[in-house]
């Protein structure tokens, strides 16, 4: 978010000079949904798609998506970072599928002057450019359809987080990276694109600000669907960050803006996507302020779908490996496609990235990906030892050798690579165990 919802920012300092027309407020019908997910864009690999069908009322499916609760991340900074007001809830009052295609995230205030609303986040943290490739995130929606006093306080958002935000309250926000799709405050009918990055205050990407579009008009944002769309690409010299409202590109920031090690760590990862409204804070603060007692109660976001691209570097599938799948569906994956030594190696949902793109070399024992290998973390022969991503060295902690039963036995521990407790949550670090031909230990071979 331009403040940031992370934990650290506080205020955007300049206002931009803007041309708005104020007004009470306005608050009608959506206009109709998408008619499902638009055809994928020449060249480019489908590699995420949510349109949000499902019966009027329902929840989201927790599968894809996670519910963020109360005022902020376990660990993190009260009221998102930000100042922001409300009580993030997983209620189907403040966020529900509309039966018509849509996601409705709706803030509510109480009669005792407290706010609800929502805000949610894509399971998956992988979404990322592949090396040499591109990256594309995309989403259709309305903003909340009121302005004027009406609006004060309203700050609906379309945003990315880095994948080590995920578990760890964002604590090494901004130079995680965040990426700022579309916000609009106060009903101002505008929005805002960002990257954030680096350190704060101050450093090389201006925090608390970030390297921002400023405030854009977006005409008829509030009224109807827009699409909002950001690319990041790396087969470009410089590197880029371009954002698109429409189809159009307003608005790019250059990898030689900053200097190469804040740009890798800011976009050399997997991220995942937040939809959110918030009430209050800082940013709404810095252009009048609100909510006050005039703000009008129960005007929604609409999401009419969110989905995401890969294009070159062998991403969306290629890479030349092949997904190896446990019993429970899973694929074995490698933690927000990191590339370091020591990222985690994991179960996910099976999704056709480079970090799930395994091949099985060197006379038939060992498991690669990303150019790296599958690794018992310190060399360890314990059960419960976990599986890590490093750097190949033919030692025994890299030995997996793919048995009859579908297991895959590592001749230095004597023991098989295992789903701790045949876990199905993606996310869930894979581990050594006493080899017991159960379906934990139950792998698929990539040829």
């Amino acid at each position: 978010m331009t403040v940031s919802r992370t934990g650290w920012r506080r205020l955007r300092v300049a206002a931009i000079s803007f041309a708005v027309a104020v007004g009470g407020a306005v608050v009608a019908a959506p206009p109709d949904a998408h008619a499902g997910l638009p055809a994928v864009p020449a060249g480019w690999t489908q590699v995420y798609g949510e349109d949000f069908n499902g019966a009027a009322g329902s929840g989201l499916n927790t599968g894809n998506w996670l519910y963020d609760l109360g005022h902020g991340y376990p660990g993190g900074a009260a009221n998102w970072g930000t100042g922001e007001i409300e009580n993030m809830t997983n209620s189907t009052q403040n966020v529900y599928l509309d039966g018509s295609g849509n996601l409705v995230i709706k803030p509510i205030r109480d009669g005792a002057g407290n706010w609800t609303s929502g805000r949610v986040e894509t399971q998956r943290t992988d979404f990322a450019a592949p090396a040499g490739g591109k990256l594309r995130l995309e989403g259709r929606l309305q903003q909340p359809n009121v302005s004027g006093a009406a609006a004060a306080g309203y700050w609906p958002a379309f945003w990315t987080l880095g994948a080590a935000a995920r578990g760890t309250g964002a604590s090494g926000w901004p130079g995680i990276g965040e990426i700022d799709l579309m916000e609009d405050i106060n009903g101002r009918s505008s929005e805002f694109a960002t990257l954030h990055c680096g350190v704060a205050p101050g450093g090389p990407c201006n925090e608390y600000t970030g390297l921002g579009s400023g405030e854009r008009a977006c005409g008829g944002c509030q009224t109807g669907f827009h699409t909002y769309a950001m690319e990041l690409d790396r087969s470009t010299s410089p590197e880029q960050i371009r954002w698109y409202l429409d189809g159009n590109n307003f608005f790019t920031v250059n990898a030689n803006q900053v200097d190469a090690t804040t740009w890798n760590n800011a976009t050399h990862h997997g991220f995942f996507m937040i939809l959110n409204v918030a009430i209050g804070g800082s940013f709404p603060g810095a252009f009048g302020g609100g909510p006050t007692g005039s703000t009008v109660s129960g005007v929604p976001m609409i999401v009419d779908y969110v989905a995401a691209y890969t294009a070159g570097g062998g991403g969306g599938g290629g890479g030349g490996g092949k997904a190896v799948k446990n019993a429970n569906g899973l694929c074995l994956d490698v933690r927000s496609s990191g590339t370091a030594n020591g990222t985690p190696i994991q179960i996910y949902t099976c999704n056709g990235t480079t970090a799930q793109q395994w091949t099985y070399v060197e006379a038939g024992t060992t498991l690669h990906v990303l150019g790296k290998c599958a690794d018992i973390s310190g060399g360890g022969t314990a059960n419960g030892t976990k599986i890590q991503l490093w750097d190949c060295n033919n030692t025994g902690a890299q030995v997996f050798i793919h048995r009859a039963d579908g297991s895959y036995y590592n001749p230095q521990s004597n023991r098989c690579l295992d789903d701790p407790a045949g876990s199905t949550t993606p996310g869930t670090q894979v581990q050594i165990w006493d080899c017991n031909g159960q379906s934990p230990q139950n792998w698929t071979l990539p040829v």
